[in-house]
């Protein structure tokens, strides 16, 4: 029967919806709201609330590995905190008592330049306290400017109690922890060949020198065999005419210093006759590589005379090409190799680590006749004076006057380089302080540490580490610098021995330090450390290297601040580090402590732009991480970092970002519908009960149960890239892809305290609670916005919550998970025939359609069980459910055929159902049964499967 309504008397309807609420809800604009609420985060001591939540808990360390203080922050920096942060946050998930220090690197030469700059070099306009005094403030400065960009990301820690190496407690502990590596017997001093910066005047680390590209003269040079009959009595072969073995460097400027010629004993190598211009020569070359040789010299027809080992001619003399007062011995080194070159190698100890060590086997000279400028000393045997790039012509033309080139061709090879000056090195013995790596088994044991005791992420770090270790030379641990932390030794002017109070001189010295600074040792004489003995030692005044500041900090940080432990659980930071921070911090450890620092060693990539190259200047592709926070918010930027695999070079670029800014919306937006839906809900009273929830809720909470383990266990391992992954998945396939848009119905049209809108809810509602928790570590911001508005929502912050327990109903009230992947599939069917249908004007929206399913039994049972929830489910007006038959259309799930139609009926103007109900009803014009129920009788009921 119809009931037209006037429109005196008609009644709105749409009054009775349950709309969402979302003016309340997580506003825009969150790059400008973010630094609001880090305000009130910090005025209110968010970081020791966090720690008083987890008083009496298992502690998680993960150690700060600390940056310079120098410059603003880049890509990279903020790529190392956002992760360390995202650790820290989901170990106090897990419940952990996960405190974060942050640290910086304060000593050191870049500091030293940039103080020049402003105050001019010490002993010119300055005097060195005044400028160590300049050096702390400036430092200070940078710590300040970076920690605000640190702070601004998100990143929670104590920031109002770092630890930096230049506190003087911390510089006090330094040196303490090298008498301790002292006392264990692994430091000595040396003449020995270290990495050397001309520009810096100063010897380099390891970790301070970069590969690039360098122009270098390369020749070959004949030294010539001074006892004819010598050689022939040992190849057993009559040699009248001159031989030359020859060399080939691409440093000629080492020439003056070299000590000998090594060969290898058991390489293969030929005694060879050619002709030249001055008449007959010979060469000993290595037999691999004479046709090559001879090519180069531009000779032809070598005749072979002979074939030996390298070891038949060990200590056969030679005469130095340069030098008319020097002969050299043929030695045997393991180094040689006949890939390149002759063969033979030029062995200059005081230039080269491989020379220096076959050196000290034969008891070679330690020369080297070269300053820290560059330039030959006075003492030199020739060139003295002069700067060795300005020699190497006159080398070569001099090897030439003498007959002794045999082949001069520039070459592009690679080369170390300073980090700092971009220019190249050289190789200079100087006297120096070394931490040896085998007199006392420091190489040994912290490759047995590495082997047994280090879990490496990603596991490529081991053998990364491992063979840098195997192949290290001694770590020369001294600099010549004004800035940084003392190598307060005493040490014999004759016998170059340490005083024998060296020990407890050390503890003087250090609480000195802990009272005045560095300064406590540079500003005053021997005499009052050591009294009279001052007329027999001298005061070392190098500084350490700042890698050894860096690398003590598990001694003078983790094991010194109460909220910290030694070892560590983890040290992550960029690949680099390798050779840098956790090489040195294993090294010190291992020599304190006789084990490493950390349980675990996390390593990720350098960022590139989208053509895979390095940020830089001169490539105008630098992006900064303050640009990406003002177009996206911190929470973007995180996002980003958190998505990318970071075992890889990172790539960052305007296409990348837009992904990661649409990934990190479909979250947000997802977050929204969440809440704006759980308006007026009231968990204590409103909630139900799993087991009484309809259907579909225990289902999505059941899905939602398993995202979280997996959430759980990347988080853990930690592979953030997998978390987003699982998150945007749910967000797009799970919820926004099905259930949401399922329950929009029953969440608007049922009455408001309906049991079925109450299932929803309540499905919403875990969900909601287990949602939050899973982003926090990576959305902080979003995560916290969303926190206060879950209803009746107990703790002030996320951030000291654990994870959420999501219920799910016991296995007799669900359909299976095999159910439930077979209804979507058939959504997924009836889908694309609604869309077919209305490409053809057959039908308008999909509740306008009628659906019509022939489905083989198994499928049929299963559609049944639904009733008519199925038409909710599957988002139409009207489904009917046939026996299997060739009716309608074929689709790709096998045993359901569909068809699509327009619905019999009219619309509801409330829930816009097409029914054939519709304008029957007496007193309720334009309404379907199902909607009079919801607003004048007591609410619809669903029950099934």
């Amino acid at each position: 029967m119809s009931d037209k309504q006037t429109p005196e008397n008609a009644v709105d309807y749409k009054a009775t919806l349950n709309l969402p609420h979302t003016e309340f809800a997580m506003k825009a604009n969150l790059a400008v709201r973010e630094a609001k609420w880090l305000e009130e985060w910090y005025a209110d001591n968010i970081y020791q609330q966090i720690r008083e939540s987890r008083i009496g808990k298992k502690k998680y360390v993960l150690h700060d590995g600390p940056p310079y203080a120098n410059g603003q922050i880049h890509l990279g920096h903020a790529v190392n905190k956002v992760l360390k942060d995202i650790i820290i946050k989901s170990r106090v998930l897990d419940g952990f008592d996960a405190p974060y220090v942050p640290g910086w690197d304060c000593h050191g030469l870049p500091i030293e330049l940039k103080v020049e700059e402003k105050v001019g070099k010490v002993g010119v306009k300055v005097d060195a306290s005044t400028f160590r005094k300049a050096c702390r403030e400036y430092a200070y400065s940078q710590v300040e400017l970076q920690k605000k960009d640190f702070v601004r990301m998100g990143v929670f820690g104590d920031w109002d109690n770092p630890y930096l190496t230049m506190n003087f407690k911390q510089e006090a502990d330094i040196v303490r922890s090298l008498g301790a590596i002292a006392k264990a017997g692994h430091i000595e001093p040396g003449l020995k060949p270290v990495n050397w910066c001309m520009d810096c005047g100063s010897a380099l680390a390891e970790a301070e020198v970069e590969y690039e590209d360098k122009k270098s003269d390369a020749i070959d040079v004949g030294f010539s065999v001074v006892d004819l009959k010598d050689l022939s009595t040992r190849l057993a072969v009559d040699v009248q005419d001159a031989t030359d073995i020859v060399i080939w460097t691409t440093t000629p400027w080492t020439l003056p210093a070299n000590q000998a010629v090594a060969l290898h004993a058991e390489i293969d190598y030929q005694l060879v006759q050619v002709t030249t211009e001055r008449g007959t020569q010979n060469f000993i070359l290595a037999k691999d590589l004479v046709e090559s040789a001879i090519e180069r010299y531009k000779l032809e027809n070598p005749v072979v005379l002979a074939d030996f080992k390298g070891a038949a001619i060990e200590n056969l003399l030679l005469q130095h090409p340069l030098l008319t007062d020097r002969q050299v011995p043929v030695i045997l080194g393991e180094h040689v190799i006949a890939t390149s070159g002759t063969g033979a190698v030029h062995t200059a100890p005081g230039h080269g680590v491989d020379d220096y060590k076959v050196g000290l086997q034969y008891n070679l000279k330690v020369d080297n006749p070269v300053g820290g400028n560059g330039v030959y000393l006075p003492t030199a045997p020739i060139f003295a004076g002069e700067h060795i790039y300005k020699a190497n012509p006159q080398i070569i033309e001099a090897l030439g006057a003498v007959g002794r080139l045999w082949a001069h061709q520039p070459i592009k090879h690679s080369y170390p380089h300073c980090w700092r000056h971009k220019t190249p090195i050289i190789f200079r013995a100087t006297p120096q302080w070394f931490i040896s790596m085998d007199a006392n088994g420091l190489r040994q044991n912290a490759l047995k540490a590495i082997k047994n005791d280090i879990e490496f992420v990603p596991d490529w770090g081991q053998s990364r580490i491992q063979s840098m270790i195997e192949g290290r030379p001694d770590w020369c641990i001294s600099r010549q610098r004004t800035w940084g932390v003392p190598i307060p030794f005493f040490v014999h002017k004759d016998t170059n021995a340490l005083h024998p109070r060296t020990p407890e001189l050390i503890e003087e010295v250090a609480k000195l330090i802990e009272q005045e600074g560095i300064d406590g040792w540079y500003n005053r004489e021997a005499s009052e450390f050591i009294g009279a003995d001052a007329e027999q030692y001298n005061a070392v005044r190098d500084t350490l290297d700042v890698w050894f500041d860096s690398g003590t900090t598990h001694y003078a940080v983790l094991r010194e601040r109460d909220d910290l432990q030694d070892p560590a659980d983890l040290y992550l930071e960029g690949s680099d580090q390798h050779r840098g921070w956790f090489q040195s911090s294993l090294l010190t450890s291992i020599a304190i402590n006789e084990r490493a620092p950390y349980k675990g060693l996390l390593t990720h990539g350098f960022v590139v732009d989208e053509k895979g190259r390095k940020m830089s200047k001169s490539l105008g592709n630098i992006i900064t991480p303050q640009d990406i926070i003002k177009d996206m918010g911190a929470d973007g930027l995180r996002f980003w970092i958190a998505s990318a695999d970071y075992r890889y070079e990172m790539t960052a670029g305007k296409e990348i970002f837009s992904r990661a800014s649409d990934g990190y919306r479909r979250i947000r937006n997802t977050l929204r519908f969440l809440l704006a839906n759980l308006n007026g809900f009231k968990p204590s009273t409103d909630a139900l009960p799993v087991d009484q929830l309809i259907a579909l809720d225990q289902y999505i909470l059941q899905r939602a149960a398993e995202v979280q383990k997996t959430i759980q266990q990347a988080y853990e391992e930690m592979n953030f890239h997998i978390v987003t992954n699982a998150l945007t998945n749910f967000c797009i396939n799970d919820l926004g892809g099905f259930y949401l848009d399922i329950i929009k119905d029953r969440q608007y049209t049922t009455k408001a305290d309906s049991q079925a809108r109450h299932s929803a809810q309540t499905a919403l509602y875990h969900i909601v609670q287990a949602f939050v928790r899973w982003i926090s570590p990576i959305l902080s911001f979003t995560a916290q916005e969303a926190w206060p508005l879950i209803p009746e929502q107990t703790g002030k912050y996320v951030f000291t919550a654990e994870w959420y327990d999501i219920p799910t109903a016991s296995t007799a009230n669900l359909l299976s998970e095999a159910d439930w992947q077979t209804l979507i599939s058939v959504k997924s069917a009836v889908n694309k025939q609604i869309e077919a249908a209305r490409n053809a004007k057959l039908i308008g929206s999909n509740l306008s359609a009628k659906v019509e399913l022939w489905a083989d039994e198994a499928l049929q049972t299963l559609l049944n069980q639904l009733a008519d929830e199925l038409r909710f489910v599957l988002i139409t007006s009207q489904v009917i459910v046939h026996p299997y038959a060739e009716q309608g259309e074929s689709t790709d799930l096998a045993g359901l055929r569909v068809q699509v139609s327009a619905a019999d009926g009219e619309k509801c103007v409330r829930c816009w159902h097409v029914l054939p109900d519709v304008n029957t009803h007496v007193g309720h014009a334009g309404l379907c049964a199902r909607c009079i129920i919801n607003v004048t009788g007591g609410g619809e009921v669903r029950k099934y499967a």
